[in-house]
């Protein structure tokens, strides 16, 4: 080998190992860095004429396992659907409240139940009169305040929606983007590792909001399809299009037209079913939260406040009411309508009679609303009836609970139980997804940037920097050599 043979070889190790030490170095600081796959350098022998030349740098490898990306992205649309859910079911419970908490649903009813028990027992005493009185309107006022708090996580969840929609649209362009800029760095000494970091980084963004495939393409770029085949981005971007509404009411749905649905380039999609283009991420759970979850909260608080308000309708109850009239507890001032009880719970309220910021009188709680004047003080039939209406076996004729013959009280425990038991069932979910995630996770920086290992091949390097740099200086010396010949 001549001289200038061997310069040229020595020449372009140093120059590989520069490349190698640079790569190592941003190993190293990019080890603690989301999205950061490792690099390593791709080198060959570099031939001329059948002898050796030297050494080549082919390109710098992204290391990371396909599979293993796909499958934790898929784990993180399952947490963020669940980590939703779970927020929501929680949110339900805190406004029902636990038997244990003051001013819970439960609570209240067993208040008023009590009252009534003491009225009972004096219904001369006008303290334990508006006791009772008191104690009805704080029920109707719990019942009012959950059901305006179901219809806020309805707005927060279509608030939530329009956030996420705006996050999948500019997403989904800046992947093109980058896409784009794939393209162009073929070829070219563009970092192309880094594009495909950013790129992953994105794609991991979206896959929280809807479970999603990609796609490789031959010339580097993606394509991405939801997992249930919603094409999301190929040539271009597609466009979500969601319209939100504020403020929401009981009564309005998607089936009615009242909220918006969701479209994709102009198509409008399914919702809330396992085949929906965008069902298991964290947008499905927040359309189910709005469409089904919270109206069947919803409905199941309507049908108690039905249950509450019958038991008191009843002549037999108070034999001053006529068929039709409201008792202790009306419709919005009037007695129940059944023709709506869409969102009753409402309306719900004290009757007016025996209001007192109407200006009436706590005798009629113990004579009746109906009668014209006041009666014995020392009777209390129509107390005990109203105590009795409450313990009687009562069936609620809608909502989850059809056909539970039970105390009021009873049924209350029922639907607070209930809300406890999606709770802890959605804990439960919840854990179990993010331990699945979290094991994936695990796995994959178990792919990533070891620094001990990376300082052991930074000694090699620096063991072949040296010895080509030795084959310079050897090459120097003989240059030196003949020159002074």
């Amino acid at each position: 080998m001549s001289i200038s043979g061997a310069l040229a070889n020595a020449l372009s190790g140093l120059t590989a190992a520069s490349r190698a030490a640079q790569i190592v170095g941003s190993n190293v600081s990019n080890a603690t860095t989301d999205g950061y796959a490792r690099r390593e350098i791709e080198l060959s022998a570099r031939a001329n004429t059948g002898s050796s030349a030297g050494v080549q740098i082919d390109g710098i490898r992204r290391i990371i396992d396909e599979t293993l990306v796909r499958d934790r992205q898929l784990a993180d649309a399952s947490v963020g659907f669940t980590e939703s859910a779970n927020e929501f079911d929680r949110a339900i419970l805190q406004l029902v409240g636990t038997p244990d908490q003051s001013g819970s649903l439960s609570d209240l009813v067993a208040s008023f139940e009590a009252s009534l028990l003491e009225a009972t027992s004096r219904p001369d005493s006008e303290a334990r009169l508006t006791s009772v009185i008191s104690a009805a309107g704080d029920l109707t006022t719990g019942i009012n305040r959950v059901s305006d708090g179901i219809q806020k996580l309805r707005e927060d969840a279509d608030s939530q929606i329009t956030q996420e929609i705006t996050l999948l649209n500019d997403t989904l362009k800046q992947i093109a983007d980058v896409n784009s800029q794939i393209l162009r760095a073929a070829g070219s000494s563009a970092d192309l590792p880094g594009l495909l970091d950013q790129r992953q980084a994105l794609t991991d963004r979206i896959a929280q909001v809807i479970p999603i495939r990609t796609i490789p393409q031959e010339n580097g770029t993606i394509a991405l399809y939801s997992t249930n085949g919603a094409l999301l981005l190929d040539a271009k971007a597609a466009i979500f299009e969601f319209q939100q509404t504020a403020p929401i009411t009981a009564d309005m749905t998607l089936v009615s037209g009242a909220l918006s649905g969701l479209q994709i380039n102009g198509q409008d999609i399914p919702l809330n079913s396992e085949r929906s283009p965008i069902a298991g991420g964290s947008l499905a759970s927040l359309f189910a939260q709005r469409d089904i979850q919270a109206v069947e909260a919803q409905g199941e608080l309507d049908a108690l406040s039905r249950n509450l308000i019958e038991r008191f309708e009843d002549v037999s109850v108070d034999p001053t009411l006529s068929p039709g009239d409201a008792g202790i507890f009306t419709d919005g001032g009037g007695p129940l309508d059944l023709a709506d009880l869409t969102g009753l719970s409402s309306r719900i309220t004290l009757n007016s009679l025996i209001d007192p910021s109407a200006g009436s009188e706590a005798w009629r709680l113990r004579d009746g609303l109906g009668a014209a004047s006041p009666g014995s003080a020392g009777n209390a039939t129509v107390l005990t009836a109203l105590s009795d209406a409450m313990l009687a076996p009562r069936a609620l004729t809608v909502g989850a609970f059809s056909g539970a013959s039970k105390s009021f009280s009873g049924l209350m425990s029922d639907f607070v139980s209930q809300s406890s038991q999606r709770l802890n069932s959605s804990d439960s979910r919840m854990a179990f997804e993010q331990s699945r995630r979290d094991a994936l996770k695990d796995a994959e920086l178990a792919q990533g940037v070891d620094t001990d290992q990376e300082m052991q091949k930074l000694l090699l390097i620096e063991q072949a920097y040296s010895a080509n740099a030795r084959v310079i200086q050897t090459a120097d010396r003989l240059l030196q050599r003949l020159l002074d010949i």
